[in-house]
């Protein structure tokens, strides 16, 4: 299984700024971003401290969903 970060960088290239890539060019710029990462906990606490935009937790919590079900 991969990390979530690494499922998230599919966002990166979005021709559109929409709030998946927003969120995945901030993971990319945050060097402090837990990158090996797998538990939703450990991910959900670092953005709640570090949240780059008003609505990035509930991108996470959608996005999260997705990432247990693809990586299976």
């Amino acid at each position: 299984m991969r990390s979530f970060y690494h499922y998230m960088m599919r966002y990166r290239g979005n021709k559109q700024l929409d709030d998946e890539k927003r969120l995945a060019e901030w993971m990319f710029k945050d060097h402090s971003f837990p990158k090996q990462a797998k538990a939703y906990d450990e991910i959900s606490r670092y953005l709640e401290w570090n949240a780059p935009f008003p609505s990035a937790l509930s991108v996470f919590d959608r996005l999260y969903e997705a990432y247990e079900v693809e990586e299976r």
